[in-house]
């Protein structure tokens, strides 16, 4: 008996944390969010842009939208450029074999089933990489050290993000045969972190991966030893055309039909490293939570529509061709929510002049959650752009703390366990206190300039 009861104390410690976070979640009343996040990460999982996990994401979200009562819910399909990962392998042959943690950055180029093996070329940054004489790499393999730091506005992503978005290309253009980059995140774990990289007009992909962190440092160390590195890179990934995405919208209709409507957006694709809960699960849970939440107390004035837009990490190919399909609609507001699930602790809010009273009473309504006015100027992120470009729509950002996204994001850790139950409790809180002020503001007028 003694043993049995062991047993089972045992088994009770391996209770997973999530099940307490879930727990935690419905005690605080944030059921639709928490569900939407879990939902996603447990019966779906990793969500590939033009992926038939994407896929099976598109019909689970029209599915629950539909049971959380929005209307006019549909599929919007395209297709897309899409990659299609393979074999993800790195080994440094010399001075010393050291196996490292990589992963094929998307639309790299692709190596034999055997990898390549070249000297590798060090540049401590990537306006070092810009320095180097044209030419000079040919037959070797670049590597960029070129280390990000975080901050609570995750403003470093955009100058250190580059070393991805633009160094395997000019890399390629220099002569290399393969590069690898220090992944632009900012944790010490040996996780690296993938995301798409570009290719200039003229330059043939080259094969192009990250280094986790730790192995980009001993990769720096190592150079500092005066010996020439040698690097196996094996990535037998492709590229691929003609693979199917699509939208998920959905609506909750204001009062008065005619009116503009308030389009609330987030992405429903993912890397696929891992299960996408803050990149970005989390996001498509706050809107349509929020959006939902934000019915309490009467139907507001506006349509409230909710946006899932497919394949953003390969290129925002949803927020596209949802500004393509809607083009002949007009729209009042967009914001999206892609930033992951940690609090919102200041709102950029871009209105018209004639508009500031609505500007006002947001502020007014965000102020006692402590969330603060901000004087930058309001983006809407990429799956909402489109459509605020070619409409010149008023825009509100929620701008979430960012100290910790850039430790998970695009890496396998973007697990469920990272959210944290209260932050996005407070997420949903303070977008439905957004919602209801904007949504029954009879007017919003077109923002033609930016403030």
């Amino acid at each position: 008996m003694r043993n049995k009861l062991l047993a089972l104390a045992a088994l009770s410690a391996l209770i997973p944390a999530a099940a307490h976070a879930e727990d935690a979640a419905r005690n605080m009343g944030g059921d639709v969010a928490w569900d939407i996040v879990s939902g996603l990460t447990t019966e779906i999982g990793q969500r590939l842009a033009g992926s038939p996990r994407e896929a099976a994401a598109r019909d689970w979200g029209k599915a629950r939208l539909e049971k959380l009562g929005f209307v006019n819910v549909a599929i919007e399909p395209f297709s897309i450029r899409g990659y299609v990962r393979g074999t993800d392998a790195a080994m440094l042959t010399a001075p010393v074999p050291q196996h490292l943690a990589v992963a094929a950055l998307g639309y790299s180029g692709t190596t034999p089933d055997a990898g390549i093996e070249a000297e590798v070329v060090y540049f401590h940054t990537l306006n070092d990489l810009k320095a180097a004489p044209a030419g000079s790499l040919a037959g070797k393999i670049a590597f960029i050290d070129h280390a990000m730091r975080a901050n609570q506005d995750g403003s470093g992503y955009g100058p250190y993000g580059q070393v991805r978005r633009v160094g395997p290309s000019i890399a390629a253009s220099k002569g290399a045969v393969g590069v690898v980059i220090r992944s632009a995140g900012t944790d010490h774990n040996r996780d690296p972190h993938t995301g798409a990289t570009n290719w200039a007009a003229g330059v043939t992909p080259i094969p192009a991966g990250a280094l986790s962190n730790p192995d980009a440092d001993l990769i720096a160390r190592t150079v500092r030893l005066g010996k020439p590195l040698r690097l196996t890179l094996t990535l037998t990934g492709h590229t691929q055309d003609g693979l199917p995405s699509g939208n998920v919208i959905g609506e909750l209709p204001g009062r008065d039909p005619k009116l503009p409507p308030v389009l609330v957006g987030c992405h429903l694709d993912s890397w696929d490293l891992a299960t996408g809960a803050i990149d970005n699960a989390a996001g498509c849970a706050i809107v349509t939570a929020a959006a939902l939440k934000a019915q309490a107390g009467g139907k507001p004035l506006r349509t409230i529509r909710v946006l899932w837009a497919g394949s953003e990490e390969l290129g925002g190919f949803g927020g596209a061709a949802y500004a393509k399909a809607h083009a002949a609609e007009p729209h009042a507001l967009a914001m999206e929510s892609d930033f992951g699930a940690d609090r919102v602790w200041k709102a950029r809010i871009n209105l018209a002049p004639a508009d500031k009273a609505t500007a006002d009473a947001v502020i007014a309504a965000l102020n006692p959650m402590g969330i603060v006015a901000s004087v930058d100027v309001a983006q809407g992120g990429t799956d909402v752009e489109p459509i605020i470009a070619a409409q010149h729509l008023a825009v509100i950002d929620m701008a979430q703390d960012g100290t910790r996204y850039f430790d998970l994001h695009h890496t396998p850790d973007d697990t469920l366990d990272k959210i944290d139950p209260a932050q996005l409790a407070q997420n949903v809180d303070a977008w439905a206190a957004v919602l209801r002020v904007v949504a029954n503001a009879p007017s919003i007028a077109p923002v033609t300039s930016a403030k």
